[in-house]
């Protein structure tokens, strides 16, 4: 339909401004990295922190048990993830103030709510083996904080 308008404008259009230069392209540059910004920058220092906790406490002892033993500093842990979360949601929030049309507005909304679960299943496990996995997806997840923003952004398609 825009073609067509197009068209149409184009063939009414007077010769003396069909004659005129064309406008240069505009060139499309890489989206500006927000990795160094304060609000990223502190999601980033949080989910390599928490990152680190929840792989301590995947043990060779704990995937061996048959019964899901205690979580030393759990309480804690999932109450910084929870803070973790509502952030991934304020730089949401903040890409989409700013226009951006890009993935990682989209990916930090989705760890915020992926979050809940992942935690939900870490104290819902009942065995150690499965303690162990959803410690081991908690994790990813963190990872997938982290990198997800310290990647270089990628130029629009």
């Amino acid at each position: 339909m825009c073609g067509v308008a197009l068209a149409f404008a184009l063939a009414i259009t007077p010769a003396s401004y069909s004659d005129a230069a064309p406008a240069p392209a505009a060139r499309a540059e890489a989206p500006h990295s927000v990795a160094g910004e304060p609000l990223y920058a502190d999601i980033i220092r949080r989910a390599q922190k928490l990152e680190a906790e929840v792989a301590a406490l995947r043990t060779p002892d704990r995937k061996a048990s048959a019964t899901a033993a205690p979580l030393p500093g759990f309480d804690r842990i999932k109450a910084e993830a929870a803070q973790l979360a509502e952030l991934d949601m304020q730089g949401h929030r903040d890409l989409a103030a700013r226009g951006t049309d890009g993935d990682l507005k989209c990916i930090l909304r989705g760890i915020s709510e992926d979050m809940a679960g992942k935690l939900a299943a870490v104290e819902a496990a009942t065995t150690g083996p499965s303690q162990d996995v959803a410690l081991d997806e908690l994790r990813h997840l963190l990872i997938d904080n982290r990198e997800v923003i310290t990647a270089p952004p990628a130029p629009p398609a």
